[in-house]
């Protein structure tokens, strides 16, 4: 493949639902830029996006892929960097990694399903970034779809940006052509994508009066000369029409609606028009990051003329492809067989050859210029937001914004001895997606599994058999109960063994009472008088305190918030030792401590739940079900509600799946622990039970 200048690229990620037919419109690009020579289906399994053995599987897209396709534009030849990203919310790391590195988005909208829940997250991440884009119905072939209804639909949802730019022609109820209504001119199909010019359908012209109209507006409002032409009737010129369009899509205050058939292949020359004509180059951006050196604020142009600086967006570490770092040129440009300095680790690293990744393909470049995409292979220490630049100009990029994975399960190898495998195996997981998180939960003796939700656990745990021979199952996690004491008690342990030479003695009376603080396990007070203990056995008194707070009598959780007080006790000359008042100690504590009120505390979290107004009663009667009290709701200015609540922390387990329900996938929570309450007698009871069914087995 050539190489590109800077102002010859354009960065598109696609966005939508999962199921709109994001993989279509690459394959249909792809087919028409000559990437392929025909299309791939989902369904087949034969995508140039979907390589991935659970892609193929599972009939969707798990992972971003990056389509770079060649394309002649108006004024010579452009690259096309399309970022195919995964609909389903629980790959959402993947959807911001690729929107960290676009300068323009396409949303796949379904004609017949419409505005789904995908569709408006969508908008939301590119409202976020000030992304310019395009919103492109598929799915024009299906009769029973209605284009008009969709383009009022999305009026009403996201205002007077929104701009069509085609209107369908049907013939026979079948989808035939388009009328281009910036050019005012009829468009039918002959091949593919391919059209000749035809008369506009008398049935158009209303709706083609109304969305020209929209769209001369919007072309007067781009300055007051403009203006004053249009309210004296004159008319624009096509080329000071495009001009104005242009910048109103680049600053995002209009989106173009244009359509097509995925299936049929038709709609997409004019498509890749519209990304040539409409969508910035990364020339008209800025990188901003932090210069190393001084500690200030780095501002530059996406230019090959000076300095490399490139950053990490996404990793690949497959064991049959081997691993690869993505990357986009900021400024300078990446060479073969060069040092680069990795400003986050600083360290040096060798590039050797760079490529373009096509899919699964590696396609050999001789360089990258200032805002292309590429990749380069086997790097040591560089991870995903990394920076790489030259050691004299360490500048360092802000790394991708990822959202954080809340749903967690316990994980266990099914074959033993696997364990070292599994760690090695999930750690490239890791490397690959920032929203997996592997933790060691030592208190509770379990090995937790972290991530956005249930179907992203299903195909880790699938990736980890298929990829790299391990199995593991999943199950409910255990929560970090503790236990502590409501009352004051006073009790006597005393241990006294002969067994022929020295015995053993050790003889206490202690205090045990409630400390009045749960951060605290515990604290320990001597009030002997007279040496009745000496005071060089008071050390293994509290050493017998120690062991014992790790694991309380009641379920077997640590012990926390405890005032325990050595009052008197006796000793024997030979017997006694500081195993014996360590052993007496202990005695002490269980006797005491049973008889001291115990309860169990459980952990509760805050939790916080962005939902649209309309689900907010839903979501507290959901909240109250599962213990929590709603401590307040505020609004976000944008049409949701979010909901504070204090909630125990084992009744968030299964919260994502039955939020999502609840919403249609498009609420969100986020929760962090805040502290210990007693838990109710119920939840006590059924914990006490299963210790003690344990205990039996």
């Amino acid at each position: 493949m050539n190489v590109y200048g800077t102002s010859q690229i354009r960065n598109v990620v696609l966005l939508g639902h999962g199921g709109a037919g994001k993989t279509t419109v690459a394959e249909a690009m792809a087919l028409l830029t000559g990437v392929t020579k025909r299309m791939g289906k989902v369904t087949d399994g034969n995508t140039i996006s979907d390589y991935d053995k659970e892609e193929i599987k599972r009939q969707f897209s798990i992972s971003t892929s990056l389509i770079p396709l060649e394309y002649k534009g108006e004024d010579g030849p452009i690259k096309i960097n399309l970022l195919d990203t995964p609909g389903f919310f629980d790959f959402v790391g993947e959807v911001e990694e690729a929107v960290s590195v676009a300068d323009a988005a396409i949303i796949v909208v379904n004609c017949k399903a419409g505005i789904e829940v995908g569709t408006e997250k969508a908008w939301e991440l590119c409202e976020k970034f000030n992304l310019p884009r395009i919103i492109f119905v598929t799915n024009m072939d299906d009769d029973h779809a209605s284009y008009r209804e969709l383009v009022l639909k999305l009026e009403t949802r996201f205002g007077r940006k929104i701009a069509p730019f085609q209107l369908p022609i049907r013939e026979n109820e079948k989808f035939v052509g388009f009328v281009n209504v910036v050019k005012m001119a009829g468009r039918r199909f002959t091949n593919l994508s391919d059209y000749e010019e035809c008369e506009i359908p008398e049935y158009v012209e209303k709706n083609l009066g109304i969305a020209r109209e929209a769209l001369m507006e919007a072309v007067a409002e781009t300055s007051e000369e403009y203006m004053e032409r249009y309210f004296s009737g004159d008319e624009f010129t096509q080329e000071e029409i495009s001009n104005a369009l242009r910048t109103f899509v680049i600053d995002g205050s209009i989106v173009p609606v244009m359509m097509g058939s995925g299936i049929n292949c038709q709609g997409f020359r004019v498509l890749l028009q519209a990304i040539d004509k409409y969508f910035p180059s990364p020339d008209k951006y800025e990188c901003v990051g932090v210069d190393v050196s001084t500690g200030e604020r780095f501002t530059a142009k996406y230019n090959d003329d000076v300095s490399l600086s490139a950053r990490v967006f996404k990793t690949i570490a497959d064991p049959f492809i081997g691993k690869y770092s993505l990357l986009k040129v900021c400024t300078g440009t990446l060479k073969p067989d060069s040092m680069v300095y990795n400003v986050n680790k600083d360290a040096e690293e060798k590039i050797g050859k760079v490529y373009l990744l096509r899919g699964k393909d590696q396609i050999e470049v001789a360089e990258l210029k200032a805002g292309d995409i590429g990749a380069v292979a086997k790097l040591n220490v560089t991870q995903t937001g990394d920076t790489m630049a030259v050691r004299t100009a360490p500048i360092v990029y802000h790394k991708p914004q990822i959202s954080t994975p809340y749903t967690y399960m316990a994980y266990k190898a099914v074959n033993k001895g696997d364990d070292d495998k599994i760690s090695s195996a999930l750690a490239k997981l890791m490397e690959e997606d920032l929203t997996l998180k592997a933790v060691n939960d030592a208190e509770n003796r379990q090995a937790l599994l972290y991530a956005i939700g249930d179907q992203q656990l299903d195909v880790v745990v699938s990736k980890l058999q298929n990829r790299y021979k391990v199995d593991i199952t999943l199950d409910k996690p255990k929560f970090a109960f503790r236990e502590t004491l409501k009352k004051k008690v006073k009790v006597q342990g005393k241990h006294k063994k002969q067994s022929g030479g020295h015995g053993q003695y050790g003889d206490v009376i202690m205090e045990f009472e409630p400390l009045g603080d749960l951060e605290t396990p515990y604290i320990f007070e001597e009030k002997v008088f007279g040496g009745s203990v000496p005071k060089n056995y008071f050390p293994a008194v509290e050493k017998g305190l120690q062991d014992c707070v790790l694991k309380g009598p009641l379920a077997g959780y640590p012990v926390v918030g405890l005032k325990a007080t050595l009052l008197d006790g006796s000793y024997h000359p030979v017997d006694s030792s500081e195993m014996a008042f360590k052993m007496a100690t202990i005695l002490a504590f269980k006797k005491g401590f049973m008889d001291a009120g115990p309860v169990l505390l459980e952990p509760i979290a805050s939790l916080k739940v962005t939902v649209p107004d309309k689900f907010t009663g839903d979501v507290m009667g959901d909240l109250n079900r599962r213990r929590g009290r709603v401590l307040g709701m505020n609004s976000d200015h944008h049409g949701k509600q979010i909901i504070e609540a204090d909630i125990p922390m084992s009744e968030l387990y299964g919260y994502n799946t039955d939020l999502r329900s609840m919403t249609g996938g498009i609420g969100l929570y986020e929760y962090e622990f805040a502290r210990y309450e007693q838990a109710p007698g119920d939840v006590q009871k059924k914990e006490v039970e299963a210790r003690a069914a344990k205990e039996d087995e």
